[in-house]
C-alpha cells in the first residue's frame, strides 16, 4: 500500500523586514507613552501652580466675599459675592467716606472671632456725624448728605446721634438703615460703635455673582463735599 508522509507544518519564523517593523512599531508606542507622560505631567504641574496662584491671589490681593444679610440693600444683596480688594489700604492708602469695606468685627461688632461684615465708611477718625436734621438727614463735619443709595422708604436713620469718630477708627452704616445693627447699634460697645481700620479686610471692588448684578461698587459722589475736621490740616 502506498503511503505518502505527511511533514510537520511548522510556525513560520518572521522575517527580518517584519521583525524590523515590530521592532519600529514598539518604538513609536513607546515613544507615544513617554510623550502622554510628559504632557500628563505639564497638565499637573500647570493645574497645581495655577491653584497655587489663585490661592495667593486670594489670600493676599482680591479674595471673593458672599453677602450673608440684606443690611446692603439695595447696592448689595443677600448672595451676591463681591470681589474685595485686600491692598486697598496696604501701602498707605486710608478708607475714606464713602466706601463699602469688609471688616473684621471682634471686639468692636462681636464679641466672637472671624465674623466679617460689610458696611459703608460714612466718618473717618476727627468727623463728627451727625443725626439728624431739619430734613433727617445724616451730616459729616456740618455738611448733609443726600444719600440716593439708601434703600427705597428707608430714613437715613431712626434714632438720632452725634459721635466724633476717634483717630484709626470709622463710623459704618448699612445702606438698608432699617436693618442694618451697624455702628448705631454699637454705641454703647467698646469704641462707641466705630471700627479700628486695622480690622479692616479691604474695600468691595465688583459684583461678581451673580451674572445679573455684574457691577463697580463705586464711592458715591456726594462724599466728595464733605469737609475735612474742624481743626484739622486737610
Amino acid at each position: 500500500m502506498d503511503s505518502e508522509a505527511v511533514t510537520p507544518e511548522r510556525d513560520r519564523s518572521p522575517t527580518a523586514d517584519e521583525a524590523d517593523l515590530e521592532g519600529r512599531s514598539r518604538s513609536v508606542m513607546r515613544e507615544r507613552l513617554a510623550d502622554w507622560w510628559d504632557d500628563w505631567n505639564r497638565t499637573l504641574l500647570l493645574a497645581l501652580a495655577c491653584c497655587a496662584a489663585l490661592l495667593l491671589v486670594s489670600h493676599f490681593v482680591v479674595e471673593p466675599f458672599e453677602v450673608p444679610s440684606s443690611s446692603m440693600e439695595n447696592t448689595l444683596r443677600i448672595g451676591d459675592r463681591v470681589l474685595v480688594d485686600k491692598l486697598a489700604y496696604r501701602f498707605g492708602g486710608t478708607p475714606r467716606r464713602g466706601d463699602v469695606i469688609v471688616f473684621d468685627g471682634k471686639d468692636s461688632f462681636s464679641t466672637t472671632s472671624g465674623t466679617d461684615y460689610v458696611k459703608r465708611v460714612i466718618g473717618v477718625g476727627g468727623d463728627r456725624v451727625t443725626c439728624c436734621d431739619a430734613q433727617g438727614r445724616v451730616s459729616v463735619n456740618g455738611h448733609a448728605l443726600d444719600e440716593t443709595y439708601l434703600h427705597p422708604g428707608n430714613a437715613p436713620s431712626s434714632e438720632p446721634f452725634d459721635i466724633v469718630v476717634p483717630p484709626g477708627r470709622l463710623w459704618v452704616m448699612g445702606d438698608h438703615r432699617a436693618d442694618s445693627a451697624d455702628s448705631r447699634e454699637h454705641l454703647g460697645d467698646p469704641g462707641g460703635g466705630t471700627v479700628p481700620v486695622g480690622k479692616v479686610i479691604g474695600r468691595a471692588e465688583w459684583i461678581a455673582w451673580p451674572p445679573g448684578h455684574w457691577t463697580r461698587v463705586r464711592r458715591p459722589a456726594v462724599f466728595s463735599h464733605v469737609p475735612a475736621p474742624a481743626g484739622s490740616h486737610g
